[in-house]
């Protein structure tokens, strides 16, 4: 196989920017990128998607490479849009998992997405990391007040927790049935824009990470719609199966 590049984009958490006791990033489609024989374009993470195996595991070795993280030392969620969160330590992957938690310094977590949110949750300064997937089924679940509860329950504390909600869905895209919006508060579903009720993914799990007692100032929730920014984000629903998957980690520096 055949690499045709080896710089990515990548994006970083500005409230991490000065850290040296946790390292996060969350990865671009990086379109331009590719391997002999693929099937997706671009720097695709999925086993659940349209591409083989071996081509994925490449991806992912390509990447860890380049960020210096040990392969063996990655903890993978094998999610199913449940509110299933695992304390976890050691490296692998988990199955019918949407949330991971560690206090294992150098043990990496991983959550992939396309137009779901991954939030990336730290506490520095008591040494606990969480990674959960929320699309709407988590997010209604309540898969962000589990996982932060988890995290108090391994000794952090919301006063010095931080926590970045990835580039996923816009309100303005997010089109959903009543079904579905009846799920959600009526202050995070508009019922006054659009033809149908779009939901506010993005408020929503703002709201409840402060609920949990995390300062709004460390919260870093990014502006960038995976819908609108083909060249920069996969999307389910806009590109169907044809989608790979972005790649969001967090790590205990050791």
């Amino acid at each position: 196989m055949k690499n045709l590049q080896t710089k990515f984009s990548l994006i970083e958490p500005a409230l991490l920017a000065e850290s040296e006791k946790i390292q996060a990033w969350f990865t671009l489609k990086n379109s331009k990128y590719g391997l002999d024989g693929t099937n997706i374009p671009g720097l695709n993470f999925g086993y659940n998607t349209k591409e083989t195996k071996e081509l994925v595991t490449a991806n992912r070795l390509t990447l860890l490479s380049h960020l210096r993280l040990d392969p063996e030392w990655v903890a993978y969620a094998d999610q199913v849009h449940s509110n299933r969160i695992q304390v976890v330590t050691e490296g692998g992957t988990y199955p019918s998992t949407d949330g991971l938690i560690t206090q294992i310094p150098g043990l990496t977590l991983g959550i992939q997405v396309a137009d779901c949110a991954a939030i990336l949750l730290w506490d520095s300064t008591n040494k606990v990391i969480g990674a959960l997937h929320a699309g709407w089924r988590g997010a209604a679940g309540d898969i962000v007040p589990m996982g932060i509860e988890k995290m108090l329950e391994q000794g952090a504390d919301p006063n010095t927790m931080g926590a970045f909600v990835s580039p996923c869905i816009s309100l303005r895209n997010f089109e959903v049935g009543q079904e579905v919006a009846d799920q959600f508060p009526d202050e995070f579903v508009d019922y006054k824009s659009y033809t149908k009720p779009h939901i506010d993914l993005k408020g929503f799990l703002k709201h409840q990470i402060t609920e949990a007692g995390v300062f709004q100032d460390q919260i870093e929730i990014s502006e960038q719609c995976t819908i609108d920014e083909a060249d920069n984000f996969y999307s389910y629903r806009r590109e169907g199966d044809k989608s790979g998957r972005m790649l969001a980690l967090i790590q205990i520096t050791e």
